[in-house]
This record gives structure tokens, C-alpha cells and sequence, in this order.
């Protein structure tokens, strides 16, 4: 257990679940609510946290603050193990009516659209991010109120601190490049950017610019490359 003054970082137990998937979808656009383009929490939440909960639950943390859960690191040591992300988004489109629900039709149609242009301009981005120097990855998010008082280190500390004891040899994570915050958040915590930013199919800032996905590495052990 790790303490940051008055923050508890802790292992996830199955009693967070519906906190995390809470927390997943009001911070979902780049640490703020979603709903404004996904309305749909239960689907938003499995697609961003269903794996990490409900497959490997031993490798999440998540962060107490006055003894509520105000955040959480979500971990893969394996990412060949790892739900297939277009998988699960096409099951929760079909089961969930999500190209024909108000609150989601519009972005999962925006996304078809992006995907034709940008295949057709050769920027579509790979299906999944694989490298064995970089095998693992993570998820995080926080409360507004849980932000600037070392919490988010303290999570990727203790999941770096995770890996390298089990002897894996890198980390890497995907952020939105525009997110200049968590972008520099991630480079103090050891991460670098690796390749261009690419288009995310139907993201968009309020104002409809589109976003970008930044991929970005860190090795942990000696000689295990960059």
C-alpha cells in the first residue's frame, strides 16, 4: 500500500468495479465527462475498462483519497492477451444499438467516415501497438479533485515498480496527443513519444477538430532498447 499524504494506493478488488467504471466515463474526454459525444456509460466504460476488471483485475491499482476511490491505473502485463479493441467495440455497437442510439450514432457514424477517408490518405492507424520491447500497458485516469497532489505518479510508480519485478522489459501507453498535459505528466514519469501522432476515428474537440493518438514507450531494463 502506498501513501501520498492523505491518498491510499492500493490493489483493485472487485468491489471498485462499478466506481472505476464511473470514473472511466466522467473523465472519458481527456479527463473530462464524455457524454456530451458518447452518452452511453455502459457501453464507454466496458470498452475502456471491461478487460482490465474483468480479465486481469490482479494487475490494476486504484486510488483512495478520504477513503473513497478518486482514480485508478488499469494494467496489462501481456498485451497479446488483451481484448482486441475493435472486438470489443463492434460487440457493444451490435449489442447495444450503438450506430442507432441518440448520444452515439453520430460518433460511431463519424468513425466509419474517418476510417474510409483515412485508408483512402494510407493514415489509418494499426490495429494494436505490438512490441516485445514494450509488452505491457496501462490505462489511468483521475478525478478533478485527485489531480496535482502526486497521485497519478504515484499509481505509474507503483505499476512500473510491478513490471519491473516480474521482469518485463517495457511499458507503453496511448494518450491524446492534443492532451499536452498528460503528455508532459507521462514524459516526467519516464515515457517518450515514439511515431507521429495518428488520426483517432470520431474523436473530436468540441469545437469538431479532430484528435490524434500519441504512442508513447519506456524501457525498464538495462539494454532492453528504445
Amino acid at each position: 500500500m502506498t501513501a501520498v499524504s492523505d491518498v491510499c494506493v492500493r490493489p483493485y478488488e472487485p468491489r471498485d468495479r462499478a466506481r472505476v467504471r464511473h470514473i472511466c466515463f466522467v473523465t472519458g474526454y481527456i479527463g473530462e465527462p464524455v457524454e456530451w459525444q458518447w452518452r452511453d456509460a455502459e457501453s464507454f466504460s466496458t470498452i475502456f475498462t471491461g478487460y482490465y476488471t474483468d480479465a486481469e483485475p490482479e494487475s490494476a491499482l486504484v486510488a483512495e483519497v478520504d477513503g473513497e476511490v478518486r482514480g485508478y491505473l488499469l494494467g496489462c502485463i501481456d498485451s497479446s492477451r488483451a481484448w482486441n479493441p475493435a472486438t470489443v467495440v463492434s460487440r457493444q455497437i451490435i449489442r447495444r444499438g450503438l450506430a442507432f442510439r441518440p448520444g452515439t450514432a453520430r460518433f460511431v457514424w463519424r468513425s466509419v467516415g474517418d476510417v474510409i477517408v483515412d485508408a483512402a490518405h494510407r493514415r489509418l492507424p494499426p490495429a494494436a501497438f505490438s512490441d516485445p520491447r514494450w509488452p505491457a500497458h496501462l490505462h489511468i485516469d483521475l478525478l478533478r479533485d485527485a489531480r496535482g497532489r502526486g497521485v497519478g505518479a504515484a499509481l505509474v510508480r507503483r505499476w512500473l515498480e510491478t513490471l519491473r519485478r516480474a521482469d518485463v522489459p517495457g511499458c507503453y501507453l496511448e494518450t491524446i496527443a492534443e492532451n499536452t498535459g498528460a503528455v508532459a505528466f507521462f514524459e516526467a514519469m519516464g515515457f517518450e513519444k515514439r511515431r507521429k501522432p495518428i488520426p483517432a476515428p470520431g474523436l473530436r474537440s468540441p469545437r469538431g477538430e479532430r484528435h490524434h493518438l500519441q504512442l508513447m514507450v519506456q524501457s525498464l531494463q538495462v539494454g532492453s532498447g528504445s
